[in-house]
């Protein structure tokens, strides 16, 4: 009886350990893997991230200029936010949201040649941005310096790819040679 009255009365000093759900929210633990998002405007839609997710939950589509992600599937691995060459996907501790069906979310990825290209042809023109996308742009030669060098695997890479499976892997490394 003793030890009961000791706890009522203790709690009626503390703070309350539960919070009022829908209303407040509890901070998520340092390094809680929720789900994967993907900052759009750095994505070059490499197809790293595709390549190396072991429940195919990825998918990228470079003609559509689209990501699309089955949250479900996912696994909260990381391994997409490790492989990719511009660090453009990241884990939020946050959960997705409770679903009764199977869902893709999609995410549209700007075209970032036609975005640096506008300001630069309006200023040369004169014209509004709007007006610079309609007319044809000249052809430019190729030279030298435009070819990139193929990307070195290092040694945290190419442990990371030991781990994997070795025909995903072996995709990788082609898929980080031909770049």
């Amino acid at each position: 009886m003793f030890k009961l009255g000791k706890m009522t009365f203790g709690s009626l000093f503390k703070k309350p350990e539960t919070v009022k759900y829908p209303f407040e929210t509890k901070p998520q633990p340092q390094g809680l893997k929720g789900h994967i998002v993907l900052d759009a405007d750095n994505c070059i839609l490499c197809g790293m991230c595709e390549k190396s997710c072991p429940t195919d939950c990825i998918t990228v589509n470079k003609d559509n200029r689209t990501w699309n992600i089955i949250p479900f599937q996912c696994i909260q691995c990381g391994y997409c936010t490790q492989v990719c060459p511009k660090k453009c996907l990241a884990m939020d501790p946050n959960y997705w949201a409770a679903s009764v069906s199977k869902s893709t979310n999609s995410v549209p990825v700007p075209d970032q040649k036609k975005d640096d290209q506008k300001p630069a042809k309006a200023a040369q023109n004169n014209e509004p941005v709007a007006n610079a996308e309609k007319a044809p742009e000249p052809a430019k030669p190729v030279s030298d310096a435009d070819v990139k060098e193929p990307v070195a695997i290092d040694g945290e890479l190419e442990a990371k790819l030991a781990i994997m499976d070795a025909d995903k892997a072996e995709r990788v490394r082609k898929a980080l040679l031909s770049r």
